[in-house]
């Protein structure tokens, strides 16, 4: 019986692997496929030569970082004190946290284009510096079911309590307590939830889009509309990076 069931697993894996893996080679195959007369590098060569791809991929990843730091400023107190002094709070926290998976990114925009449009109190959209502040919220409204739930995870396997309570007799603050105490011991926790925001950020393109930003999700939808094999280059260096992310968390795991 625990054969027959080994084996199944392994079919079932096998299946799902093939279901997401050929895909991939398909466009990897056809991004190497720009010659005629066999493979060939040319499609990433001119991705790599464009000075638009370094700038909007370096835009991303600063965007990446600034949400990661918003994220860590929010979410690992807010985790704490639920867990510590708000319990009861817990289920109504968890469940705002999980509403971004419900609601779609374009109903989020919507929203931040229509409260803070040029006409508004508060006109953020006229300026880059408030559109790039309007993408990290809505970056971070993005990725906190998974930084919240990989804190959340971090705490959970620490004895916050008794590390808080020793802390507190010697004196320190709340705020000490959570930089230099809780914080390293949940570091692991915060480095997986930062690396899966870093994932979502990168290969984001609809909230770029409507607030006309240079994002690396944005070059490659117009890299899309003019060329034919570039686009398919662009998808597997995004892959690439993804997976770098994924691995992060794995090794650090």
């Amino acid at each position: 019986m625990k054969t027959v069931l080994r084996l199944l697993l392994w079919a079932a894996i096998a299946v799902a692997g093939i279901y997401f893996v050929l895909p991939l080679i398909s466009t990897a195959e056809f991004s190497l496929s720009i010659r005629r007369d066999g493979y060939s590098l040319d499609a990433y060569r001119s991705v790599f030569s464009d000075p638009e791809f370094f700038a909007t991929l370096g835009y991303s990843a600063v965007i990446a970082i600034c949400t990661i730091i918003f994220g860590v400023v929010l979410v690992v107190p807010m985790a704490y004190f639920v867990r510590l002094r708000l319990p009861w709070l817990k289920p109504v926290i968890e469940l705002v946290v999980m509403l971004p998976l419900v609601v779609p990114p374009i109903v989020l925009v919507f929203g931040y284009l229509r409260l803070f449009s040029s006409s508004s109190v508060l006109p953020l959209t006229s300026t880059e510096m408030g559109s790039n502040v309007l993408l990290v919220c809505g970056y971070m409204t993005l990725s906190l079911p998974y930084f919240y739930r990989a804190v959340d995870s971090g705490l959970q396997a620490i004895d916050a309590r008794t590390l808080t309570d020793a802390a507190t007799i010697l004196g320190a603050s709340p705020i000490t307590v959570i930089r230099l105490v809780i914080l390293p011991n949940i570091l692991v926790s915060v480095l997986s939830g930062a690396f899966l925001t870093f994932a979502v950020v990168i290969n984001e393109f609809v909230m770029a889009s409507l607030l006309t930003r240079p994002a690396f999700g944005t070059y490659i939808q117009k890299v899309g509309v003019a060329q034919a094999y570039e686009p398919a280059a662009l998808v597997i260096l995004s892959f690439a990076i993804t997976w770098g992310a994924m691995g992060m968390i794995q090794l650090l795991a």
